[in-house]
């Protein structure tokens, strides 16, 4: 079973903050719990907050710079379809699917175990995508009975398609995630 944060838990919230947020939390809640007891007891109350701030740290230093991100995306929008499937397909296969290529309304299929993903990513040079791939690919999903949808995307995905992914639960792989994608 696996274990998820509530979005909006206090955790949840200073893990999408910068690190000094938690930093400035375990200062404070050090300080005052220090004046109520020993200074062992107010470093354990802290403790919590500081591992927080060490692994937000430790994943921004990680992370791929804005330059090298948009670097990569534009070797991806120079791909042809043949090799940015490949890749794809590679990416995937080293994150544990069987890949398979399907033809109509979705260009992937992952399978893990028992779950299926479908992924649409045909129109990933397209400059913005609108709600109709998404659509397409939602169709698919029902014909296939698969359990996720990913749609890939290196251009601007509207407003009305990323309500539409949102709703249908359908992810949409896009500039640092794609990227990363990619090896980045």
């Amino acid at each position: 079973m696996k274990l998820e944060l509530n979005p909006n838990s206090l955790f949840a919230i200073l893990l999408r903050s910068p690190w000094w947020a938690s930093g400035l939390a375990a200062a404070l809640i050090f300080g005052v719990v220090r004046f109520f007891l020993p200074p062992a007891y107010a470093v354990f109350a802290a403790l919590p907050f500081i591992l927080i701030a060490l692994y937000v740290a430790w994943k921004a230093l990680r992370a791929p710079s804005p330059q090298r991100i948009a670097a990569t995306l534009e070797r991806v929008r120079a791909m042809s379809w043949d090799q940015f499937s490949a890749a794809m397909e590679e990416a995937f296969r080293r994150d544990g699917y069987t890949v398979k290529r399907l033809s109509a309304g979705a260009d992937l299929e992952l399978v893990q175990g028992s779950r299926s993903t479908l992924v649409a990513c045909k129109r990933w040079k397209a400059r913005t995508t609108g709600i109709e791939p998404l659509r397409e690919l939602e169709e698919a999903r029902g014909e296939r009975d698969a359990a996720h949808c990913i749609f890939v995307a290196t251009g601007e995905v509207s407003a009305q398609a990323r309500a539409f992914a949102a709703q249908r639960n359908i992810r949409v792989l896009e500039g640092a995630d794609l990227a990363r994608t990619f090896g980045v």
